[in-house]
């Protein structure tokens, strides 16, 4: 089945003023003022294990973003469990595999998403080979070229301790975030995910801690903490 029919809440588009959408924005805010001297374009989301949050925090992160009137495209670069297609409820017919293997151009394989700034490029088929196609260079001239079109554009990836495709796409991006549920992650898990990033030379911007607890009426929040 190639489009979801099940779209997922954003919470930074239905409550913007909730305490966790504010939290988003800090993030946006901390993100731009982790590199002064130089321009983030392709930022990367990834985690130590599934399950944490990195596509919820992709998600709210770009509509963030888009709400600041920037142009913002997401790509679903989890090719092995993608999931954006069915947050914004778009077809999974066409998208970054496609594009790579060259049976699509870019610019048909974008999706709108509702959201006025943001675009989307679902992941597309699942490859047998999600590795290979993500570390070829069909796949840097593509970033490439996309920076010429967007303001940000932001990659969901799998979870850096399962597979080897989010060290792969750390070296082709400017920046990562490394999401982390503050609840369910281990300590040696977590310094191994950030160890394997910076071990390719990716620049860990930060962690977004999530699921901590709080008192009072929120008792989930996300947090951004600076990688030094």
């Amino acid at each position: 089945m190639s489009r979801s029919t099940d779209r997922r809440p954003i919470i930074t588009q239905t409550n913007p003023k909730s305490p966790i959408s504010e939290a988003y924005r800090t993030l946006r805010t901390n993100v731009d003022f982790s590199s002064i001297d130089e321009e983030l374009q392709v930022v990367m989301v990834t985690s130590a294990g599934p399950g944490e949050g990195k596509s919820t925090t992709v998600t709210n992160l770009a509509v963030t973003y888009a709400q600041s009137e920037r142009k913002v495209l997401i790509i679903d670069a989890d090719l092995r469990k993608p999931t954006m297609h069915h947050t914004f409820v778009c077809s999974n017919r066409i998208g970054l595999t496609t594009i790579l293997i060259g049976k699509a151009a870019w610019q048909n394989a974008v999706q709108e998403t509702g959201i006025p700034g943001l675009e989307v490029i679902t992941s597309g088929p699942v490859p047998p080979n999600p590795s290979e196609i993500l570390a070829s260079q069909r796949m840097r001239e593509l970033l490439q070229e996309l920076k010429q079109h967007y303001d940000l554009v932001l990659l969901d990836t799998p979870p850096a301790l399962v597979v080897t495709d989010a060290q792969i796409t750390a070296t082709q991006s400017d920046g990562i975030l490394l999401v982390l549920n503050s609840g369910k992650v281990k300590r040696e898990h977590a310094l191994k995910a950030k160890a394997n990033l910076e071990h390719v030379k990716g620049r860990v911007l930060g962690i977004v801690l999530n699921n901590v607890e709080r008192k009072g009426s929120d008792s989930h929040y996300y947090y951004y903490y600076g990688s030094q």
